[in-house]
C-alpha cells in the first residue's frame, strides 16, 4: 500500500510516521516543508496543479494529512488548517490515483460541552476559538468534497513528545524546575478543567486502523473519560517523585489545597516556585502570538486564565465509534503518557 504522509514531523505526524513504516506492507513517502521531507511542498501556498502532478506520479492508495497549524492569529491559522486542507482536496478531486483521505481533526472543533457529558460525532460544533473555527472548516471541506475521506477527531493528546509549550508540557516543565531549585512549594494556576488526554501513540494506531478501513466521515479519537488538570498534575508529581506541595492559584479552599498537597507526598515546604501564566494557557510568543491571547495583567499569579483550546471548562469524547467502526481502543494509560512526558522534561538543560 503506497501511503502519502503530510505534515511528518508534527506532533501526531511523527508518531504516525513510525507506525507506518513498522508495517511492512507500508510504501511511505512525506510531504513537508522540512528539508527531511521526501518531498517539500507548502499546503498553504502551494497550488492544487502541483500537488496533482505529484499525486500521479507517485499515484498512493491513501494520504494522510497530518499537517496544520495549532499556533498564530486566525490568519495564519486559516492558511495552515484551512486553505491547506482546500488544496489537499482539489489536488485528490483533479487526480487520478483514487486515493483514500484521512485528515486529522481535533476536538476544539466542538467547543464547551456540558460537564459529565460525552461528545458523540453528531454533536452540533460549537468551535469556541479561531483555531477551532479554521479546523472545523477544514473538516467540513473535506466532508462536502465527494472524496473517500474520514477525519479523526483527536481530543487532547499527550506522551513522549509532547510539546512544551502544552498545558501538560507547562506543568512538567515547572515541575522540573522546582526540583532543580529545592523549592518545596508549586503555585500553578488553570487546574480546574478536566479534558480527555489520548496518548499519541494509540492517536497513530488510529490513523493507521482508519488508512486500512472504508469508515466515512467523522470520528472520535480519545480515551472517553475526562480527567481534571489538578489530578494529571498529582500523577505527574508522583512518576517525577516530587514531594512538594501544589497550591493552585485560582484553585479551592486551603483544606482541599492540603489534601492535595498530601496526595502528592507532603512534607513541609521549604520554599516555592509560581508559574508565572498558569498551566492552561500558553506562554506568550512573540513570533506566533497565541490565538485570541492578551498579555496577562499583573502580578500574574492572580490571573485566572481559561484553557488554551476554547473548550470551556469539560470535554469528554464518546468513542463508541471508533470501537466499533475501526476496531481501535485506547492501549495506553494516562500514567504512562505522563511519564514518558516527564522523563522528556527532566533531561531538559
Amino acid at each position: 500500500m503506497r501511503v502519502l504522509l503530510i505534515g511528518p514531523n508534527g506532533y501526531i505526524g511523527r508518531f504516525v510516521a513510525d507506525r507506518l513504516l513498522a508495517d511492512p506492507a507500508v510504501q511511505l513517502t512525506a510531504l513537508g516543508r522540512g528539508d527531511d521531507a521526501d518531498v517539500r511542498f507548502d499546503l498553504a501556498s502551494g497550488s492544487p496543479g502541483a500537488l496533482t502532478r505529484f499525486l500521479d506520479a507517485v499515484h498512493p492508495g491513501v494520504v494522510i494529512n497530518c499537517a496544520g497549524a495549532t499556533r498564530g492569529g486566525a490568519r495564519e491559522l486559516t492558511r495552515h488548517n484551512t486553505v491547506a486542507v482546500a488544496t489537499v482536496c482539489e489536488a485528490l478531486r483533479r487526480s487520478g490515483c483514487g486515493a483514500r483521505l484521512v485528515q486529522i481533526g481535533c476536538a476544539a472543533e466542538y467547543g464547551p460541552s456540558q460537564p459529565g457529558s460525552s461528545t458523540a460525532e453528531d454533536a452540533v460544533p460549537r468551535p469556541g476559538g479561531p483555531y477551532g473555527v479554521s479546523k472545523l472548516a477544514a473538516t467540513e471541506l473535506v466532508l462536502g468534497s465527494g472524496l473517500d475521506a474520514v477525519v479523526l477527531r483527536v481530543f487532547s493528546p499527550a506522551g513522549p513528545g509532547t510539546p512544551a509549550g502544552s498545558p501538560l508540557g507547562r506543568l512538567a516543565e515547572a515541575m522540573r524546575r522546582a526540583m532543580q531549585t529545592g523549592d518545596g512549594e508549586l503555585k500553578l494556576g488553570g487546574l480546574g478543567v478536566q479534558r480527555d488526554f489520548i496518548d499519541v501513540r494509540d492517536v497513530a494506531r488510529a490513523v493507521h486502523a482508519a488508512s486500512l478501513s472504508a469508515a466515512q466521515g467523522v470520528i472520535n479519537i480519545g480515551s472517553g473519560r475526562a480527567v481534571r488538570l489538578r489530578d494529571a498534575a498529582a500523577v505527574l508529581a508522583r512518576v517525577a517523585g516530587y514531594g512538594g506541595a501544589l497550591h493552585e492559584l485560582d484553585g479551592p479552599p486551603a483544606p482541599l489545597r492540603s489534601s492535595l498537597a498530601h496526595s502528592l507526598g507532603g512534607g513541609h515546604p521549604t520554599g516555592h516556585a509560581a508559574l508565572g501564566h498558569a498551566v492552561g494557557h500558553p506562554r506568550p510568543d512573540p513570533d506566533h502570538p497565541a490565538s485570541g491571547a492578551t498579555p496577562p495583567p499583573h502580578p500574574p499569579q492572580a490571573a485566572v486564565y481559561p484553557y488554551p483550546d476554547g473548550c470551556g471548562s469539560w470535554q469528554q469524547a464518546d468513542v463508541r465509534t471508533a470501537r466499533d467502526r475501526l476496531g481501535w481502543r485506547p492501549r495506553i494509560n494516562l500514567e504512562e503518557s505522563l511519564a514518558d512526558i516527564w522523563m522528556e522534561a527532566a533531561c531538559r538543560i
